[in-house]
C-alpha cells in the first residue's frame, strides 16, 4: 500500500521547511532507514528517513521549494500503485501546480515537456544557441542557472524525478566545462580553434598561436595549464541558516544603537584554579573526593558562561529583551543563557534555560550536549530559541578584542577573548606579566546607557578574578 512521506514538524515554532537536497529520485528503491531527503529550518539542518521498504512512486517538491510542515512531500509503494490522491497543494514536481484537485501524471509530463526553455544571454554568433534534445523536461531553476552561465542542456544529466534535468545536473555540466559559449574567443586572437565542447577554445590549442609555438611557448604552456583549467570563480548556494543569519545580523546593526565595552580581566587566579583540577585528576583523585568538575573539567567558556548566569541577576537590564514596538523592555526572573556555536552550517545559538538555577558542572555537561547537536544537524529549533543575554568566544583563534553583534531583542551580549599576557606594575616598583583575558560587552544603547554598562563589565570581571569564591553561592 503507498505511503505517503511528510514534510516534519520540528519545534512548535516551525510552519515550513526547506527542501535542501535530494538523495533519492522517481522510480528509486530505498528500504527503511534510507535517507530520502535534506531539509532546513531557519535554524537548522535534518535529514528525512524512509519509513519502510519500497520504491519512490511520486516525488512533489523540488530542491529549494519551501514546503509548510505536515504536507506530503512523496510517496513510497508498488510501481503500478496509484497515487494521485496524495498529491498536496502547490506540488512543483508529480501534480505541479495542483490546488484543491490533482493533475494526473499524464497531464503533468506533457506539461513539463511542452514548457519552453529559457534562452541563454550574450551567447556569441560563433555557437548555436543550446537547445534541448527532446527527452529530458526541465525545471524552472535548471533553465535559470543554465541561461546565466551559458552551459549546453544538450550534455547535461538528468537525475531528477521523471528524468527531469534539474540543478544539480546544470551545475554538473557547467563543472565538466560544457559551455556552449566560446568566452576565451575575447581574450585570443581570431583564427585559433577550439578542440572543446561547443568549440571552446582550451589550454592545448593556444599552441597553436605562432607567438606560443616557440620551446619556451611550450613549456609555459605545460606550466600553467593545470591553473587556467581551473574554473575562474565558484558560485556557492546559500542556506536557508545563512540567509537568516544575514537577515538578523543586518536588522540588529542597522537597528540598534550598538556600544561595546573592552575590560581586561585577570586570570591568574582563574587559571591557577583550574589547573589544580586537572592536577587532582590526574592523581585519580576524581572518585576518592566525588567531585563533578574532575571527572569533566570545565572549559574557560563553561567558566564565563557560569560567572554572566550569576552574575547578570545583579544587573536586570542586561538579562531582558528591549520590545520597542510595544514600548517596554522585559526582565526576565530567570537567566536563559545563549550559547553561540561555531557549525559548517553557520552560526547556531543554543539555550541553557535556568542557567542561573544550575551548578558549573551541569552548565558545562550541558553545552557541550548543546554544541554537540548544533554540530550534528540534529537539535530541535526550540532549544535554539528564548534566549535573555548570549555568550560568544573568539578565545580559540587568538583574538584579544572584538565587537560582538547583539542577537535581538536581547538587550547585549558578552564576548570571550584569547588569554593573552600583559605587563603591569607591582606595589614596588617593578613589573610583572599576568595572563589576561578580554571582556568584549556590547549593550544596546537605546535600552541601558553607559555607566551601567561599565558597571557590569566591572561586576564580571570581579567575579571571573574571584572565581573561587563565587562557586560557594
Amino acid at each position: 500500500m503507498a505511503v505517503p512521506v511528510i514534510m516534519p514538524r520540528q519545534g512548535q515554532s516551525v510552519e515550513s521547511c526547506i527542501i535542501g537536497e535530494w538523495h533519492v529520485s522517481k522510480g528509486d528503491k530505498v528500504s527503511a532507514g534510507d535517507k530520502l531527503f535534506t531539509y532546513e529550518t531557519d535554524k537548522a539542518t535534518f535529514d528525512e528517513e524512509a519509513p519502510e521498504d519500497g520504491e519512490v512512486i511520486a516525488v512533489f517538491f523540488e530542491e529549494g521549494d519551501d514546503v509548510p510542515c505536515l504536507l506530503n512531500v512523496l510517496v513510497i509503494g508498488e510501481a503500478d500503485e496509484a497515487w494521485e490522491e496524495f498529491i498536496p497543494e502547490g506540488a512543483t514536481v508529480d501534480g505541479a501546480g495542483a490546488v484543491g484537485t490533482a493533475e494526473t501524471e499524464e497531464e503533468t509530463v506533457q506539461v513539463e515537456e511542452t514548457a519552453p526553455a529559457a534562452a541563454p544571454t550574450e551567447v556569441t554568433d560563433q555557437v548555436a544557441t543550446p537547445s534541448l534534445d527532446g527527452d529530458h523536461p526541465v525545471s524552472p531553476r535548471a533553465k535559470g542557472f543554465a541561461a546565466k552561465h551559458n552551459v549546453d542542456l544538450r550534455m547535461a544529466g538528468a537525475t531528477g524525478p521523471k528524468g527531469r534535468i534539474i540543478e544539480r545536473d546544470v551545475v554538473a555540466a557547467l563543472d565538466a566545462g560544457y559551455t556552449a559559449t566560446t568566452a576565451a574567443a575575447h581574450d585570443y586572437a581570431a583564427g585559433v580553434s577550439g578542440s572543446g565542447i561547443a568549440g571552446a577554445v582550451r589550454v592545448e590549442d593556444l599552441a597553436k598561436l605562432p607567438e606560443l609555438q616557440s620551446a619556451e611557448g611550450a613549456a609555459y604552456i605545460d606550466s600553467v595549464a593545470g591553473a587556467l583549467d581551473e574554473p575562474e570563480y565558484v558560485d556557492s548556494k546559500l542556506s536557508n541558516i545563512r540567509k537568516v543569519i544575514s537577515r538578523t545580523m543586518h536588522k540588529s546593526l542597522s537597528e540598534l544603537a550598538q556600544l561595546t565595552f573592552n575590560t581586561p580581566v585577570d586570570a591568574t587566579n582563574l587559571l591557577a584554579w583550574r589547573n589544580r583540577l586537572k592536577e587532582l585528576k590526574a592523581q585519580g583523585m576524581a572518585e576518592q573526593l566525588g567531585l563533578p568538575l574532575l571527572e569533566n573539567i570545565p572549559t574557560i567558556n563553561d567558566i564565563f558562561l557560569y560567572a554572566v548566569s550569576r552574575t547578570v541577576k545583579k544587573f536586570p537590564d542586561f538579562n531582558a529583551h528591549f520590545l520597542e514596538e510595544e514600548g517596554i523592555v522585559r526582565h526576565y526572573n530567570r537567566v536563559h543563557l545563549g550559547v553561540a556555536v561555531d557549525t559548517e552550517r553557520g552560526l547556531m545559538v543554543p539555550v541553557i534555560k535556568n542557567a542561573d538555577l544550575k551548578s558549573l558542572a551541569q552548565i558545562s555537561a550541558e553545552a557541550k550536549k548543546l554544541a554537540q547537536e548544533c554540530q550534528t544537524g540534529s537539535i530541535s529549533p526550540d532549544k535554539l530559541a528564548g534566549g535573555t543575554i548570549t555568550v560568544t568566544n573568539m578565545g580559540v583563534t587568538g583574538v584579544e578584542t572584538f565587537t560582538p553583534v547583539i542577537n535581538p531583542p536581547e538587550t547585549c551580549i558578552v564576548g570571550v577573548n584569547s588569554a593573552t599576557e600583559k605587563v603591569r606594575s607591582t606595589p614596588d616598583g617593578g613589573i610583572e606579566i599576568y595572563p589576561a583575558i578580554y571582556i568584549s560587552l556590547t549593550t544596546d544603547h537605546r535600552a541601558v546607557d553607559g555607566a551601567p554598562s561599565g558597571q557590569f563589565s566591572r561586576a564580571l570581571k570581579q567575579t571571573l578574578e574571584n572565581f573561587d569564591l563565587f562557586l560557594m553561592d
